[in-house]
């Protein structure tokens, strides 16, 4: 891989965009810097479910000939992005990661990526998700330790951007599908509050639970792809009609004063490795009077338990020709998912689902103290072996009431492995909530080079 291309693929999104609206370098050219990167490490990272390197190269060269026209151009334009295979391409395929839609050519766009389309970004190809984006692995091996998961079930697009092969990369996560593998991968990974991205498009497994997010390298990059693919869409119900915030803005400014955090262990804090455990207690320590813990009331330890209930019997639903007509080509975890999900009684799942809002409103009580919690995004760092892509237990609360929240690289485990701290805000409070998220990174980052 040539010198110059190397330094082209370590460009960030907002860098490379701006150079690229100031004619400093093409759209050709980040496009062909990155399927360099492709061809070098992809058979052993194996991160791509398709790319068409002739179809990426056609659009950059559209997107360079319609800025040297003087054509109106969006905040993505001429940028690379990368595609979970279970969000709809009109021009590729998207098979889900199961042989069951192997071959399948949608006939339109996800919504999500008609808005990326509208920013000027450059589809790159499809990254590996896992099977029907649950828990059953794909290829994608962790490009810190290749002896590892990269996590799930947004695995392909973790390790794509960790490794340079994209600099942006767009995931979804029904339980803990964009935070983990961000967190096992040592990148950013940021999930919206549910309703202000549309999930028209996306493979359903939950309607009351799916939600997209996106990975990036650092929190401004998240913040410009993010923003351009949040908006009001009729097909989705979840969304509504109105302003989207500005996250670009909020995240490049300071805060006006700076943040209080409530340090949230959850029900769930047993399940963290002795060095996770380690690393917040130095990072608590760390912040002083800008943090304290809070225990949430007990009723949340029920948390885990609703979400299973709901998310196996959608699905149940979402799943079922796949399960009728070909159980036996599926995983042995999935066809157990849905077979537990088929025994639950309606009584079971509307319970589960009542008990969102009594948490959304227990939590409001946090937000009214704090500015945002800070929380494990993982149990530690990605497990050794390839059978399973971890566990998404400190994920999951947050998830299962709709709220933002953001990964960040900041920490390393025993072995060298990325660690990632993870960050909720309250519904709808995106902006400030990646704003927060950016003064904490300055803050750790200014303790460690002083």
């Amino acid at each position: 891989m040539l010198e110059r291309q190397r330094k082209l693929v370590q460009l960030g999104a907002v860098e490379a965009a701006a150079a690229i609206r100031a004619g400093e370098i093409s759209s050709e050219e980040i496009v062909d810097a990155c399927l360099a990167r492709i061809e070098e490490i992809e058979e052993s990272v194996q991160a791509w479910a398709f790319v068409d390197a002739a179809h990426a190269r056609q659009q950059a060269r559209a997107a360079d000939a319609a800025r040297r026209a003087g054509k109106p151009i969006g905040a993505l334009h001429g940028i690379p992005v990368g595609i979970k295979d279970i969000i709809d391409t009109a021009d590729m395929p998207t098979q889900d990661g199961t042989v069951l839609h192997a071959g399948r050519r949608p006939h339109r766009d996800a919504t999500v990526v008609s808005r990326l389309r509208a920013a000027g970004a450059v589809i790159l190809g499809k990254t590996v998700t896992t099977e029907l984006a649950v828990y059953a692995p794909g290829k994608t091996r962790n490009p810190h330790d290749l002896s590892r998961t990269p996590g799930g079930s947004s695995s392909g697009s973790a390790a794509a951007v960790a490794t340079g092969m994209v600099p942006l990369a767009l995931g979804t996560q029904t339980n803990g599908s964009v935070i983990r593998p961000a967190s096992y991968c040592g990148v950013v990974g940021y999930k919206p509050s549910r309703g202000l991205v549309s999930t028209t498009g996306i493979l359903r497994q939950s309607r009351a639970l799916d939600q997209p997010g996106v990975l990036a390298r650092s929190l401004a990059d998240a913040a410009l792809v993010a923003q351009e693919i949040m908006g009001y869409d009729a097909s989705d119900a979840h969304t509504r009609p109105q302003a989207s915030p500005r996250l670009t803005d909020f995240v490049s400014h300071a805060p006006p004063l700076p943040p209080r955090f409530a340090f949230v262990k959850t029900p769930m804090w047993g399940e963290a490795s002795s060095d996770m455990q380690q690393a917040f207690a130095e990072l608590v320590e760390g912040l002083g009077d800008r943090i304290r813990e809070v225990e949430l009331p007990e009723a949340f330890s029920e948390a885990v338990a609703a979400h299973r209930t709901i998310m196996e019997s959608d699905l149940a639903l979402s799943f079922a020709p796949e399960y009728d007509e070909a159980a036996d080509q599926l995983s042995a975890t999935l066809r157990e998912m849905i077979g537990r999900g088929r025994r639950y009684l309606a009584v079971d799942y509307n319970r589960a689902v009542a008990r969102i809002p009594l948490y959304n409103a227990a939590l409001e009580d946090v937000f009214e103290e704090f500015h945002a919690i800070v929380t494990p995004a993982a149990t530690g760092e990605a497990p050794k072996g390839l059978e399973s892509t971890g566990s998404p237990v400190f994920c999951t609360l947050w998830t299962l009431c709709g709220l933002p929240a953001v990964t960040l690289p900041l920490m390393q485990g025993a072995s060298g492995m990325p660690i990632g701290v993870q960050l909720v805000g309250r519904a709808g409070d995106d902006a400030r909530l990646l704003q927060y998220a950016n003064w904490l990174v300055e803050r750790i980052h200014g303790a460690t080079s002083a």
